[in-house]
């Protein structure tokens, strides 16, 4: 069932006004309320990233509009995602929130999928990173030494194969590394606990959650760290995460662990996906069909947000400690994030369905 919530009181409980559509000159939504449609639940992590960014959008646009976030939760984002497409009307009104579990399932070509990046307008991409680290009852102590579990099984707790784990599971190839998925969990907070119970051998966990409860792992000695997955620089090359500028890239583990840099149609696979679910990780869109001076509103909104003190003071806590991208630098990393190989699609849809047993609806 759809939920509304409005982030302020802008508007009277139950009230429905006739709304004007701006036009595409518009300088105003003033009396008016726009729409961001999050295809999750109430409480996880899109949902909070979007309620954050729509305080400072119903600040920052012009006429100050009331901001709502309607919850369209259903077929793990996809459902929601269906419905901006086939109802949003291209005025400015209605935003649609995604998540690379939003993103994942259109990279594969599910048919259920009903929406086209390629078709939508951007404005803001939300980044995130996040750090692989191994149980230290394996002896290795560096990537250098990871030869001491060639040939063994290593064993991750997974939210299931299609999902963000897609990244690791992929990347875990990449390393050579002989890792069975143990799919099922509900987040990467209960795969941790069953690492620090043994009951799993190699983990990963976002920047914020390894940095709160991985990290006193690796300090102590239980399990050490790999790689980072890295971000994208300003000139949209892989560089070192700077929360994490002492560990590798996976880019540079790579290099490391195969005595080469990486290339070849395994990599940009997973690169299709690592950039989906990391770099562009969350993205807030309009329908493709608003016209470019309603878009530039958006992103203009978006550019006074990123210096508001407010915002710079509470960013970190509330969304994670990465700059959130616009304008030119963000539509780059989601022409990236959106588009993958015929190949590399074939070669991951093949991956999952042989090992896996995965079906694409």
């Amino acid at each position: 069932m759809d939920r509304r919530y409005f982030v302020t009181g802008a508007l009277a409980a139950g009230a429905a006004p006739t709304l004007a559509i701006p036009q595409a000159g518009a300088q105003t939504l003033a009396g008016q309320s726009v729409t961001i449609v999050v295809p999750f639940g109430v409480g996880g992590g899109a949902d909070l990233w979007a309620r954050f960014n729509a305080l400072f959008l119903q600040k920052y646009l012009p006429g100050k509009p009331a901001v709502i976030i309607k919850n369209s939760p259903g077929g793990g984002s996809v459902s929601g995602a269906n419905y901006f497409v086939a109802t949003a009307k291209p005025d400015g009104l209605t935003v649609l929130a995604t998540s690379g579990s939003t993103q994942f399932p259109y990279l594969l070509g599910e048919t259920r999928v009903k929406y086209d990046y390629k078709k939508l307008k951007f404005f803001l991409a939300g980044p995130t990173g996040g750090v692989a680290y191994i149980s230290a009852k394996t002896g290795v102590d560096s990537l250098k030494s990871l030869d001491k579990v060639k040939g063994k099984k290593l064993f991750f707790a997974s939210q299931g194969v299609t999902s963000l784990d897609l990244v690791p599971l992929l990347a875990f190839r990449l390393l050579g590394l002989d890792v069975e998925h143990v799919v099922g969990f509900p987040g990467r907070a209960e795969g941790r606990l069953g690492f620090e119970r043994g009951e799993f051998t190699i983990d990963y966990q976002t920047t914020s959650a390894y940095l709160r409860s991985s990290l006193p792992l690796v300090k102590r000695g239980d399990a050490t760290a790999l790689f980072s997955w890295g971000i994208l620089d300003k000139d949209g090359h892989h560089a070192r995460d700077p929360n994490f500028p002492e560990l590798p890239t996976i880019a540079e583990a790579y290099e490391i662990v195969n005595g080469k840099k990486p290339a070849g149609l395994e990599w940009d696979a997973f690169y299709a996906f690592f950039l989906s679910g990391f770099p562009a990780q969350k993205l807030l869109l309009l329908p493709g069909a608003t016209p470019e001076p309603i878009v530039e509103m958006y992103r203009a909104a978006i550019r006074e947000m990123r210096n508001d003190p407010e915002y710079l003071s509470k960013r970190d806590e509330m969304i994670g400690e990465y700059e959130q991208v616009t304008d030119a630098e963000g539509e780059a990393i989601y022409q990236k994030a959106i588009n993958i190989s015929p190949e590399a699609r074939a070669l991951v849809r093949d991956l999952l369905t042989k090992e896996y047993k995965t079906t694409f609806g």
